[in-house]
Parts: structure tokens; C-alpha cells; sequence
């Protein structure tokens, strides 16, 4: 039977099925694979990909949205928002388009944020009033031929000038003032140049994101959009235009987008506002890819239900699509190949591969139920299993819940009480020097990890090497003279999924590889059911790490909402319950640390602010939850006992209050990239707890010196008060290598020294 409801996907995961692209990027910064044999890597795996897509029922192709680092960086370059410092740091494109990324040994890189509420990071362009656009579109241009002459239908995936311009940032030379959609008109000029060599190079359909308008924009943004699809829209030489956004309720942006001149949506259909706009309004004339299918999480969708709401839609509109709600990127790539999970269990999950099946079967089923009956009956017993199980419920665990108090989410005294009693008894100086925590996973430490798991070796034996890595790493930060030391996590895999498997309610995958930034993949855990400690997890390797210094050693611990944000969560109950349920079993860590004789205790909450609602009227529930949970995590420590928190990559200024709120004594923070900028925001908001803001941004290879370092940090502490200021790298080392951690440290301690003396 040929199909006659089309479908598609807006995206999908680029580092193949093995991680191969990551591996051939990483080979070709080490220049152990060259430039020709790279690209010949990516096309082998975008071919494999498309097949896939093809093969598995998805009539229509997206090209584009394939990337060796990141879709935003890949806009700059198509539109030659390229500063200059890039193109002088090295020798041929390739090269100052990974500088962009990561930097060298000549720049620093573009400063990188989170892409949305999501765990995927982006590069924040950099543009100002001089900058001048230019059409790139050769790369567009190469991937839809690759797709077309394999005998795809196509649809490239461009990145709209509105999001594009609404998450760029002013250069450091840009006036005051300056706004860089005050550009959108150049920038146009450059779009419609791009969907011009589109039409001629053969595409009937290009898809523009625009997701930047399901945030809370003003009149003036509303009012650009209009502009910017009235530009394109009326272009005269271009495909047709398919408009997509996702994430969040329209709202405002519904009637922008119906009205405008241009030929397709693309709207999330997993928010009933969404839905709602679509009834009530309808959309005649224009294309409409209904995304009933979620491309964030993880969970087999009711089709039953799915179909309801795509039968809805079908009488509204005049060409239906069935889709996913957003790009694939965000889920792993193919749930049967996770056989150490239960058949059943597993039966409850769809990843990319499994989602593909779930949108052919409903555009199925719209032309011919009957077709569709198999799927449809198996999509049916899932969600049967899934809801009787008893794998998911735990009485004991809901009724701890059920008993948690208010007293249980504070701590005794005030922090202006006990952060003097804490640094007395710690003995630090004024501006403590520490890490966020990791140090690098070196080969020696990986090579032990894949040996236990391979059956290799034993567990004492893997764990004697992670005690001798933990013994390199205490030596190493007494030498350098850090103040407060960590033990450098060589045991722990990820800070989530670590905790994750020693947690009941968690289950942890083998492939479920999911692209975070650049080249860095990790694999979220899932809670299936209520979460409990059933033992200690990082007692014994703190107790050890403390044995071989006299200078204090840190607790780590990963918080309840980034335990939360980095997995993919239940959806078959109130997400703050689930929330409550990991802060009481870290709770019981926090305690059993302390009883140790712990008395530096960090629990890092890097994801509280990607998980902010992108609607505010939808953030005080959100604060509440997530402040009450961290404080439900830590609030049980004697006043002397000193509680950290770390954050990293994302912008702060509307969470400052929520920061405040959730009581740790000292929070580490991202500043390197933005050169210190942070402090001023943290000045102007009053904060007056401990902060460290770092210094060091460990996301490039490049070894800051100790000149650049003091630097930044005399403007922290030219802002805050230098009783407050720690002294930090931006975030883990994990990623680095030792030749690069330990001159970079030095260069910290240093400067820290050099600053300590001035005041």
C-alpha cells in the first residue's frame, strides 16, 4: 500500500550508533585522522541515517540538522557571523570553525550556554553593529544532494534569523546598548540568498526553527516575526517554507505563525495549548506537521490517545504530517539494543528508532486502522504493563514522602550565623582555592573501567586502581597548594548515572548515548519507579580520599534536580513527588557523610536553571519544588558543617532569588567565557553568600595564564566582597587532560595568591 499521510521527523542524533562521529572528531584534533577521511566518516553515517529513517516508514528526510559540533555554530558560519580573532587563530575552515568551539592555543572559544530547558548546549554567537552577513550555503547545499542522490526526498533544517538573533550575544567591542536583532534586516537579505541556492539546487521544502518564540517575548519580537516570515514568505525565488517551533505553548506566537506568508508548520502537539490553538483556529492552506510523538523523552507513547489527537487535527487542517515534537537529538538512539533491561521494562520504552515506528504507525493508521492493528495492539499492552506494574510503586518510599515537614527543608541557623563558625573551623584563608570536583579520567582510569565491565578483572582489583588514581590526584592538589581538595571521582562514570545505579527506581542503559555538546555524549539513566537508597555511595572513597591529607576533602554529590534533568523522568506522576523522593535518598548520604566526619559537602545543581520553565507563569511551582528538594537533601548538617553547590553553563540573572533560596553556604559558578560578567550580576542582586566564580574555563584545551586569571578574578572581587570569593575552574575537569589541568591549577593557585596579597 503506498502511504498517503507523510512522515517525518524534525531531527535526529548525529554521533551514530557507536558514537563514530565522536570519535573522528576527537582523531582529527589529535591529528591522528585528516580532514578527507572525517568528512567521509560524517557522509558514511548521514547515509546510514537517512536509511534508517527511510527504511523504518519517514517519507521526508531532514538534512541540515547534521553537525560535527552544534547546529548554532553551524548558522554563524552559513551567514558568516565568523569574528575575526577566529579566522586569525588558525589555517583553514575546519579549524576556525572548531576553534569557535573549543578554542586553541591562540583564542579563546565562543562562550556556550544551554539550548533552551534542554541538556544540549549551543555556542552563543557574537555580533555587533559592524558585523556583516554573508551566504554560506554550500554545506545546506552538500547535504541535500547527498540525501537526494541516495534517492531521499529531502528537507533541509536551517536554524530562523529570529532564534538565531535572540540567542546571540553583543560582542565584548559592541556599544552599549546594542540589541543584535536591531540586524534581522541584513540578516534576512542572507536568508533569502540561502533559500534561493536551496530552490535551484532542487529542495521542494525548507524547515526554519524558530523556537526562540515559545519563550516570553515582547510585543517588539512578535512584531520582528511578522517581519522576518513576511521577508521570507514573500521571497520570489524559494522553496516552500516549513515554520517549526517546540518546547512550550505558542501563545502569542500561534497567530504570528498561522498568518504568515509561509506554507508549513511545525508545532508541538505534546502541549494541549498547542492542540487547543490548532482547533479553535485551524489551519487551512497551510501544511501542518503535528508533533504528537515527544522527542524528549523516553516513554512508549499511548497511540490510542496519540491517534485521538491526530484525528482532531486532521479536520482542522488541509495536509496533516505526523511527527515528532522536536528534533530526535534528545533521546537515545534504538531501545532494542538495551538487552540487560528487563523485556518488559524495556517494552515500556521508545527511543529515536522506536518513536519513527510510533509516527509511521499513527500517519498509518489515519489512512487504514486496520493496517496499523499490530502495532497499535502492542503500543496497548505496554502501556497496560506499565500501569499495573508493581515495579513502580513503593509504599514505604511514598510514605516518607508523605512525612517529609517544613522543619526538614531548613537548616537550624541562618547562613550569616554559621558561614564564620565554618571557616574558622575549616581554617581557610581569604580566597579559598578548590575544583568543582572531577579531575581527568585518564586512560589508565578508562581502561580499568571497560576491563571490570568486559569481566577482565575483578572489583577489588579495579577498585585498588581507582584508589591509586584517588591517591595521584590528593598529591597533585597538596603540591599545587589548593586550600579545599576533592578526590577526583575516578570511580564514578558520569555524575548521574553513578548515582543512578546504586539507587532502586533507576535503570541505566548500555547504548542509550545522547549528545550533550560537541563531542561529549552521556547516557541519562531512567527512573521507571519510586527512588530509595538502599546502601552508602560514596562514603568509603571520601573516607579514603580524607585519609591521605590533613587538608579538608569535599563530599560530592550530584542534587536532586539535576538527578532529575540528566535522566529521563516518569511521567506517570507529579514530577516534584519524583523530586522529593531522590532528595530524601541523598539526604540519607548527606547524613551518613557527615557521620563520617565530612564537613565540606557539595551537591551539585548545574541543571537547575536549564530546567526552568520557558513560560514564567509556569516557574514559581517549578522554584518551589526544586529549591525545597535541595534543601530536603541538605538542610539536616550541624551549622558547622559547610554545604556547596555548583552551577554551570547557563545564564543565572532571573534564578538569582532561587539561588538564594536554595541555602548552600558557597555556589560555584560559570564565569571564564563571559568574562566575568557574573559578578556584576551578582552584585547587583544583593547575593551575599559564599561564590565562586570561575576562573578557569575547562571546556578549551587553552591553559589560561595566572595573569589572565588574576584578571578575572580581581573583578569578582572588585564587585563582591572578598570575604565571599572561592576560587575555581568553571566546572569538572573530567574532559581535560593532566597536561593541561596542572599548569592551569598552578596558574589559579597563583593568581589567587597574587590577589590574596594586594587585598
Amino acid at each position: 500500500m503506498t502511504n498517503s499521510t507523510t512522515a517525518t521527523v524534525l531531527g535526529w542524533p548525529r554521533q551514530g550508533p557507536k558514537r563514530e562521529l565522536k570519535r573522528a572528531i576527537e582523531a582529527y584534533w589529535a591529528g591522528r585522522v585528516p580532514a578527507d577521511e572525517l568528512h567521509d566518516i560524517a557522509a558514511g553515517l548521514r547515509a546510514d541515517a537517512w536509511k534508517q529513517l527511510s527504511d523504518n516508514g519517514i517519507d521526508e528526510i531532514p538534512t541540515g540538522d547534521f553537525s560535527y559540533y552544534d547546529h548554532v555554530l553551524d548558522t554563524a558560519w552559513m551567514v558568516g557571523a565568523v569574528p575575526q580573532r577566529f579566522r586569525a587563530a588558525a589555517d583553514n575552515d575546519l579549524d576556525v570553525y572548531f576553534a569557535m568551539a573549543r578554542g586553541n592555543d591562540k583564542v579563546a572559544p565562543l562562550e556556550m550556554t544551554k539550548w533552551f530547558d534542554t541538556n544540549y548546549h549551543y555556542l552563543v554567537p557574537e555580533l555587533a553593529p559592524a558585523t556583516t552577513f554573508t551566504a554560506n550555503a554550500a554545506r545546506q547545499v552538500e547535504l541535500f544532494t547527498q540525501a537526494t542522490d541516495a534517492g531521499h526526498t529531502a528537507r533541509p533544517v536551517l536554524v530562523g534569523p529570529l532564534t538565531f538573533l535572540l540567542l546571540s550575544k553583543p560582542a565584548v567591542d559592541a556599544p552599549a546598548g546594542f540589541d543584535p536583532l536591531s540586524l534581522l534586516d541584513p540578516l534576512l537579505d542572507v536568508y533569502v540568498d540561502i533559500l534561493s541556492t536551496l530552490h535551484d539546487a532542487g529542495a521542494q521544502w525548507v524547515q526554519i526553527d524558530e523556537p526562540a518564540l515559545v519563550l516570553d517575548q515582547p510585543v517588539a519580537v512578535l512584531d520582528a516575526a511578522r517581519h522576518a516570515l513576511d521577508r521570507l514568505g514573500s521571497a520570489t525565488k524559494r522553496p516552500k517554507l516549513l515554520i517549526a517551533s517546540y518546547f512550550a505553548a505558542l501563545q502569542d506566537a500561534f497567530e504570528v505563525f498561522a498568518e504568515a506568508p509561509v506554507d508549513g508548520l511545525a508545532i508541538d502537539c505534546t502541549v494541549p495549548a498547542n492542540v487547543t490553538e490548532i482547533l479553535e483556529h485551524g489551519l487551512r492552506e497551510k501544511r501542518l506537521i503535528a508533533g504528537v510523538i515527544d522527542g524528549r523523552n523516553v516513554w512508549a507513547a499511548d497511540l490510542d490517545d496519540r491517534l485521538a489527537i491526530v484525528r482532531r487535527l486532521a479536520g482542522r487542517v488541509d495536509d496533516l504530517v505526523v511527527g515528532s515534537s522536536c528534533s530526535l537529538l534528545h533521546v537515545p538512539l534504538d531501545a532494542s539494543k538495551e538487552t540487560a533491561i528487563d523485556e518488559e521494562v524495556r517494552s515500556w520504552l521508545a527511543f529515536a528508532r522506536e518513536k519513527v515506528l510510533e509516527i509511521r504507525t499513527l500517519a498509518t493508521a489515519l489512512d487504514d486502522e486496520t493496517a496499523a492493528t499490530p502495532a497499535l495492539d502492542a503500543s496497548r499492552r505496554a502501556v497496560a504493563s506499565r500501569q499495573a506494574s508493581a515495579r513502580t510503586h513503593d509504599d514505604a518510599v511514598r510514605a516518607r514522602v508523605a512525612a517529609v515537614r517544613d522543619a526538614d527543608t531548613h537548616r537550624v541557623a541562618a547562613f550569616d550565623q554559621r558561614y564564620p563558625q565554618q571557616q574558622e573551623s575549616l581554617g581557610l584563608p581569604l580566597l579559598p582555592t578548590t575544583t568543582i570536583g572531577s579531575f581527568p579520567q585518564t586512560d589508565s582510569v578508562r581502561k580499568a573501567r571497560a576491563s571490570l565491565r568486559r569481566g577482565e578483572i575483578d572489583r577489588a582489583t579495579y577498585e585498588s586502581a581507582m584508589r591509586d588514581e584517588i591517591a595521584t590526584v590528593i598529591s597533585l592538589q597538596e603540591e599545587l597548594g589548593l586550600d579545599v581538595l576533592v578526590h577526583g571521582e575516578p570511580e564514578r562514570n558520569d555524575m548521574v548515572q553513578y548515582f543512578a545505579e546504586q539507587l532502586d527506581g533507576y535503570l541505566s542503559t548500555t547504548h542509550g548515548w545522547v549528545q550533550s555538546y560537541g563531542t561529549r555524549c552521556v547516557r541519562p539513566p531512567i527512573i521507571f519507579g519510586d527512588v530509595s537508597r538502599p546502601e552508602p555511595m560514596t562514603v568509603r572513597w571520601w573516607q579514603y580520599a580524607q585519609s591521605l591529607t590533613k587538608r579538608p576533602v569535599k563530599g560530592m554529590l550530584t542534587g536532586p534536580v539535576t538527578m532529575l534533568a540528566w535522566s529521563f523522568v516518569r511521567d506517570d506522576q507529579p514530577i516534584g513527588d519524583t523530586a522529593r523522593q531522590v532528595a530524601l535518598a541523598l539526604r540519607d548520604e548527606v547524613r551518613d557523610l557527615e557521620a563520617a566526619g565530612c564537613r565540606v559537602i557539595q551537591v551539585d545543581e548545574p541543571a537547575l536553571r536549564e530546567t526552568l520553565p520557558l513560560r514564567t507563569t509556569d516557574r514559581p511551582a517549578y522554584l518551589e519544588w526544586a529549591t525545597e528538594s535541595f534543601r530536603l537533601a541538605t538542610s539536616s548538617v550541624a551549622d558547622v558543617t559547610q554545604v556547596h553547590t555548583h552551577m554551570c553553563y547557563a545564564d543565572f540573572g532571573d534564578i538569582f532569588t532561587a539561588i538564594d533560596d536554595l541555602d548552600a553556604d558557597v555556589i560555584s559558578l560559570e564565569a571564564a567565557r563571559s568574562g566575568m560578567s557574573l559578578a556584576d550580576e551578582l552584585q547587583k542582586s544583593g547575593y551575599a553568600k559564599g561564590v565562586g566564580p570561575g576562573v578557569y574555563d575547562i571546556h578549551s584545551p587553552r591553559v589560561p595564564s595566572t595573569d589572565e586569571v588574576r584578571t578575572l578574578l580581581e573583578k569578582a572581587v572588585g564587585a563582591l566582597a572578598a570575604g565571599q570569593v572561592w576560587v575555581n575552574p568553571d566546572c569538572g575537569l573530567k574532559t581535560r587532560r593532566p597536561d593541561e589541568v596542572r599548569p592551569a591549577l598552578a596558574n589559579l593557585v597563583s593568581a589567587a595568591a597574587a590577589v590574596r596579597a594586594s587585598i
